[in-house]
């Protein structure tokens, strides 16, 4: 008796999409000559849950360098935390300015 070949049905092989990762982005707060230290604090406290230790340390370097590294986050998240602040700045009717930059 012959042996048939069993024809394998071709296996589609699952292929893995190798998705970049999204892109960061740098949430910073700058300096002003309006806004108290202490209510600088107060917003690295609220909205990015630093303890005052570590709030007086961005703070401070807000103050010296012009500008300070509140968090690195996914663009929706970053552009939530910039305008929460922004928000909650000009409800205290202080000018403090708050951006984004891509990482």
């Amino acid at each position: 008796m012959a042996k048939r070949q069993i024809q394998d049905n071709p296996v589609v092989e699952a292929q893995r999409s190798k998705l970049a990762p999204p892109p960061l982005y740098t949430v910073l707060l700058l300096n002003d000559d309006f806004t108290p230290m202490d209510f600088v604090i107060h917003v690295l406290q609220r909205f990015f849950s630093m303890n005052r230790e570590r709030a007086t340390q961005i703070m401070l370097k807000v103050h010296t360098e012009g500008r300070g590294i509140c968090g690195v986050y996914p663009r929706d998240v970053a552009a939530t935390k910039v305008e929460q602040v922004l928000s909650f700045a000009r409800e205290n009717q202080h000018p403090l300015a708050c951006i984004m930059e891509e990482s």
